[in-house]
């Protein structure tokens, strides 16, 4: 028989045992009221707040760039029994995971986020607020979770999980930011929120690539011609396609040839050469590759079939033509050579540009030029860090074209781009004018987007318009007394750069702001590329062109066509206002 003792040891680990396993738990939210959770009751633990159930703080105003989405007071929603909750430091949740979850409409996401509550100051928690944001869009989603009054949490549980609500209708392959914030906000506004950036799946990854066969196609095709074989290489779909087979179709002479493609994987996971059959001299084919699925994108070529000395008939021309034959078969032969001798040049002065940085990560290319023809940047060193100012004063029309140009520069120009649309959080924190004087120190660019709202100025109507235009104008006077300090002591002015729009002109750009360098976009996409990059786009016997960034050709992309719509909307409201006095807004650069 045991002793007492040894029985009692026994019972306390495994009550402890069973405590830590509890401590594990996730909370998901419960639904109840407001009034259950003020009054303790115990079956309010952790419970959803909808919007009627929290009035806004009258002091915070509507046009706040949070929208409804501020960090509510405390003691609007539990402060008015017991004041002394709200008056105690909170520190920010830890280890914020994201969770995909399954969603009925295949061309969207949704996730639910899931945290642990720091120890530091979790006797005084009372509840946490998620925060979830699209990069490159204004549209911001809130969720609000409060815990019982009479709830007093201990730093042993600091392991709990608690998750959110899901997240619904996000945009596939999109790249999004969520924020759990500790309530009650602290007045000093700091370490009091967690932020945690990712991107959603894209759709082959979400529902595979049965259901998105127009998100994959092989992109890279080359041809080429031995005697009269030709050969044919692309580039094979990600090995988690799950793709073992192709389909290629080529018709010319009146005739279809379908061929199935096999590649060996061992010698090759990234391209395969196969060789067209039954085809015929002097022949030209359009050809088709896919993915050997139903409904699969094609790629469509075109193959010349050339014709090769060895296999030309013997001519019965008389010997008074034989010489005349052969002169012209000599020329061609110089010719040929010729031509040779000039493309493996240009292929070598193109492959010594693409030597500068050894370390490839990322390639810009024009797909009209041959495969040498690209701007080759390294990532191991951080990219350039940019800041975009601009006036709101010309309304929610131009604020989108410079959200859009954003958006298109930290996706597809490798820049780190600082906007005050995207760091809301930090602006409330620092405030306005800290945060532009903070982010023009670090940059490593400055952008100012000229327009006639940036030189407009008009009646106060209240003191936030009026610090607002002290704002606008204290920055370009800071931006321009720097370039004049720089240029004074001899310093590059590469730093300052001015832009404009097709809606604008050159006029709007403050003489502050004479010595940075100037670009009209979209048309000077491909120098601002070169300016924040140092990439030369000529070189002697050289001319680079980047398709995806030129004028014609950024549109082909998503972020470029929304870029584009928002500059063609911008240009359609200007063109239909009578005269700029009737505008309405508030100039604020940011």
């Amino acid at each position: 028989m045991w002793p007492p003792t040894l029985i009692l040891d026994l019972l306390l680990l495994v009550s402890w045992s069973c405590f830590a396993c509890c401590e594990q738990w996730s909370y998901r939210p419960q639904n109840c009221t407001l009034e259950c959770i003020r009054q303790g009751d115990p079956r309010c633990e952790y419970c959803r707040i909808s919007a009627d159930d929290v009035q806004i703080f009258p002091s915070i105003p509507s046009s706040s760039p949070f929208g409804s989405c501020v960090p509510w007071p405390c003691h609007s929603f539990l402060g008015q029994e017991t004041p002394e909750v709200c008056q105690h430091y909170v520190h920010a949740p830890r280890n914020i995971q994201i969770e995909f979850k399954a969603s009925e409409e295949p061309t969207y996401e949704a996730i639910t986020v899931s945290w642990n509550p720091s120890q530091y100051g979790i006797e005084f928690l009372r509840g946490f607020q998620v925060t979830l944001q699209a990069l490159g869009g204004s549209q911001i989603s809130c969720q609000l979770f409060l815990l019982g009054t009479n709830l007093s949490l201990a730093p042993a549980h600091a392991q709990r999980v608690y998750r959110s609500d899901p997240f619904t209708h996000l945009s596939l392959d999109s790249e999004y930011a969520v924020t759990v914030m500790a309530l009650p906000v602290p007045e000093r506004w700091d370490q009091f929120y967690q932020r945690k950036k990712f991107f959603t799946r894209t759709c082959p990854e979400k529902n595979g690539l049965e259901e998105c066969k127009k998100d994959w196609y092989p992109r890279y095709v080359e041809v080429h011609q031995e005697n009269l074989d030709v050969y044919v290489t692309f580039n094979l779909a990600p090995e988690s396609f799950e793709v073992r087979q192709y389909f290629s179709s080529c018709f010319g002479g009146g005739k279809r040839n379908n061929t199935s493609v096999k590649p060996d994987f061992i010698l090759n996971k990234t391209h395969h050469t196969y060789q067209l059959q039954n085809i015929q001299a002097g022949t030209n084919y359009s050809c088709e590759i896919s993915a050997d699925v139903v409904d699969a994108v094609r790629k469509t070529f075109v193959v010349v079939v050339k014709h090769t000395f060895e296999e030309r008939p013997t001519s019965n021309l008389p010997e008074g033509s034989s010489l005349m034959v052969l002169l012209c078969v000599g020329i061609l032969l110089a010719a040929t050579a010729l031509l040779t001798f000039i493309v493996v040049y240009k292929k070598r002065l193109k492959k010594e540009m693409t030597k500068l940085k050894p370390e490839i990560i990322e390639q810009y290319c024009d797909k009209n030029l041959d495969e040498g023809h690209c701007v080759l940047l390294d990532r191991t060193i951080r990219p350039p860090r940019l800041l975009i100012c601009y006036s709101s004063y010309d309304g929610p029309a131009h604020v989108r074209v410079v959200l859009q140009l954003a958006a298109f520069l930290q996706k597809h120009m490798g820049t780190q781009v600082h906007l005050d649309l995207w760091e809301a959080l930090s602006i409330m924190e620092e405030g306005n004018m800290g945060w532009h004087c903070r982010r023009l120190t670090e940059c490593d660019f400055v952008l100012v987007i000229c327009s006639q709202g940036l030189l407009q100025k008009q009646n106060k109507q209240s003191e936030d318009e009026e610090l607002m235009e002290n704002t606008a104008l204290v920055m370009v006077s800071m931006i321009g007394e720097e370039m004049c300090r720089a240029k004074a002591m001899g310093r590059d002015l590469c730093k300052y750069m001015v832009a404009t729009f097709e809606y604008s002109q050159e006029s709007d750009i403050p003489t502050a702001l004479g010595l940075a360098s100037r670009y009209t976009l979209t048309k000077d996409l491909p120098l601002l590329f070169s300016h924040l990059h140092g990439v030369a786009l000529q070189k002697p016997g050289v001319y680079l062109q980047v398709e995806n960034i030129s004028e014609s050709g950024y549109c082909k992309l998503p972020a470029g066509a929304a870029l584009q719509l928002a500059i063609q909307q911008a240009t359609a409201q200007f063109s239909e206002e009578p005269n700029e006095e009737e505008r309405v807004g508030i100039p604020i650069i940011s």
